[in-house]
């Protein structure tokens, strides 16, 4: 029994789906589906139903799950012993934003494999970009970001965005808002040379939901755009929810859009890491799932 075929099954078992599970694994979807079926005729059992509208585990693949998941995790403990015989750091690119989700990362990577320190890295995102390519990063996270060059870049949770009105704004008080209910008000939107990307996939977002906001003049980081809407309540922002939580201001609002609108966030990786510890991350830094939340094929 090979640790691939393991490997290609738990990562179908956590997507319930055989396309993303080959997009994470970087393989044609063909080569996925024919180590499973290898795998059930070796061990003389179905594992998964599959149905043109879903796939699901059966009794005996939850079983077989359990126990290859403590297959794989024993052989990375085995590597890492045999690649590094003293305690390993893992040093990680991060902006502001993004505590409770490097948090829950790392507690994740560490449930897999406990001997090793974090270092977290603050940077701009092309500076952040530059080290991984440089190996001064082992990985990276990063908002809007969507190729590269020399690094793979896998998208892993989308975060919606919200309005950023002052406490002052006459829709402060709404739980729900859409665009066009801000029309009297200035959008104050953070210049692009804050965040390239960020800036970039916020305005893509606006445009895909077809919203025409009136843009004021362009704010600079998001601590200084919240600061400064916070002090203007004719104007608004629009911001990843992540990243206003943890500014935790008094001086402003964020409210739900309705339509929801969303920017994509992603783990970014040299080249040169192995497929199996890039996919480690992507499952330690994206948002919980829960089975029913899972889009069918």
């Amino acid at each position: 029994m090979e640790l691939r075929a393991l490997r290609y099954f738990v990562t179908v078992a956590e997507e319930l789906h055989f396309g993303r599970a080959a997009e994470r694994l970087h393989i044609a979807q063909p080569a996925v589906s024919q180590q499973i079926a290898r795998l059930e005729r070796e061990l003389g059992v179905q594992l998964l139903d599959r149905s043109p509208r879903r796939v699901r585990l059966t009794d005996a693949g939850r079983r077989v799950l359990d126990a290859a998941q403590d297959t794989l995790d024993a052989a990375d403990r085995v590597r890492m012993a045999a690649e590094a015989p003293t305690r390993a750091t893992v040093r990680i690119g991060t902006t502001a934003g993004l505590t409770a989700r490097l948090e829950r990362g790392i507690d994740a990577l560490r449930e897999r494999a406990p001997a090793f320190d974090v270092v977290l890295v603050d940077l701009p995102v092309t500076a952040r970009l530059n080290a991984l390519r440089r190996g001064d990063l082992d990985l990276a996270l990063a908002r809007g970001v969507l190729s590269a060059p020399g690094l793979r870049v896998l998208p892993t949770w989308s975060e919606p965005l919200r309005a950023v009105v002052s406490s002052r704004h006459p829709a402060a008080t709404r739980e729900t808002i859409s665009i066009t209910d801000l029309a009297d008000s200035v959008l104050r939107f953070p210049a692009r040379e804050c965040d390239p990307p960020l800036h970039d996939a916020l305005e893509n977002a606006l445009c895909e939901a077809g919203a025409r906001p009136r843009l004021g003049r362009p704010a600079g980081t998001a601590q200084n755009t919240i600061v400064e809407v916070g002090s203007d309540p004719t104007s608004w922002a629009v911001l990843p929810a992540d990243q206003v939580a943890e500014t935790d201001s008094a001086r402003v609002r964020a409210i739900a859009l309705d339509p929801p609108i969303s920017v994509v966030g992603s783990v970014i990786t040299p080249e040169s890491t192995p497929t199996h510890s890039a996919a480690c991350a992507v499952t330690a830094f994206r948002d919980a799932v829960t089975p029913t939340q899972r889009p069918v094929d």
